[in-house]
């Protein structure tokens, strides 16, 4: 069974832990980071899958969300002032969780959860042995908006004192008030309904949409995200999975940045919508292929170097 715990980042946050260990351990550590209003009981069945495999999983809840610290009064919004607060997350974890279990740990990720992870890997190449990141946060949809007005709107609100109220329409996107139908994430009614029905038993958790600031923040992360080297330094091995129908972030972006990067591969789930790992078992069996297709490889790479 996983083992909850919380720990206090670098500002004070108090974020909620999360470690589960397999029945046949391997010694191999998976470090799992969600996605924009996620939680880890979300990730229950990838967890099982990931333990199966004899990956001890190391989880936690970004600040904002889930059963981490709330940044503002209203429990409902996702906010962040700048995301070097999420790199502080990452940094307090790895040093009061993920170092005591593993000094070289594989990280695999989803949305936002991916783009901390890029960051993590530019900033810290030694932080992973290798990386799969599923349909990376690089630049997202503004539906059917220019992108130039978007970001200029986005820019006046947080400029104008607004940054920590809801973005246009987000707060309608409570969870308690999303069907499958008004959905883009996935083409699964089932494993959507399970989430659901984990939010109605625990709504404590759940977050509605972004705040005009989170929206600032991110793209000033995706920004210089896309600034000339910034994908050719990162060194780690990395596989990029990418979701064909993906509705949130731009499916053509993440082509472009993961061609970019020096041992990348890239992958591209053509029936899929964003949330990959909460798709459809056809889906998912591609996507577990792939994953254990370039885990294997890494690691053999890995102990090549190791006997030199």
């Amino acid at each position: 069974m996983p083992s909850f715990d919380f720990i206090t980042a670098g500002d004070g946050r108090r974020l909620r832990t999360c470690v589960a260990e397999p029945e046949n351990p391997s010694g191999r550590v998976c470090v799992l980071l969600s996605g924009q209003t996620e939680f880890i009981e979300k990730y229950g069945e990838v967890i099982g899958e990931l333990t199966g495999r004899g990956f001890t999983v190391a989880a936690f809840d970004w600040r904002g969300q889930g059963g981490s610290e709330r940044a503002l009064a209203d429990p409902l919004k996702c906010h962040v002032g700048d995301f070097s607060e999420f790199d502080d997350d990452l940094n307090s974890f790895m040093a009061a969780v993920v170092a005591k279990l593993s000094p070289s740990p594989l990280v695999l990720a989803h949305s936002m959860g991916s783009h901390l992870a890029l960051r993590a890997l530019h900033d810290h190449p030694d932080w992973f042995r290798a990386a799969v990141l599923v349909a990376p946060m690089i630049a997202v949809s503004t539906r059917g908006y220019p992108g130039w007005l978007t970001r200029i709107i986005t820019g006046l609100h947080s400029g104008f004192g607004k940054s920590g109220e809801f973005a246009w329409g987000m707060e309608r996107r409570d969870p308690h008030q999303i069907t499958f139908e008004r959905q883009l994430c996935t083409s699964d009614a089932a494993r959507f309904e399970r989430t659901q029905a984990i939010l109605r038993a625990e709504p404590d958790i759940r977050l509605a949409g972004p705040t005009w600031g989170w929206i600032e923040a991110a793209y000033r992360s995706m920004n210089a995200m896309a600034r000339p080297g910034y994908a050719e330094a990162i060194k780690t091995p990395t596989l990029i999975v990418g979701a064909g129908k993906d509705r949130i972030v731009l499916i053509e972006a993440t082509r472009r940045f993961a061609a970019r990067l020096p041992h990348g591969r890239y992958i591209e789930l053509a029936e899929s919508e964003h949330e990959i790992l909460m798709e459809q078992d056809a889906i998912r069996d591609r996507f577990w292929t792939a994953f254990d297709a370039f885990v294997a490889d890494a690691e053999a790479t890995s102990s090549a170097r190791s006997a030199r």
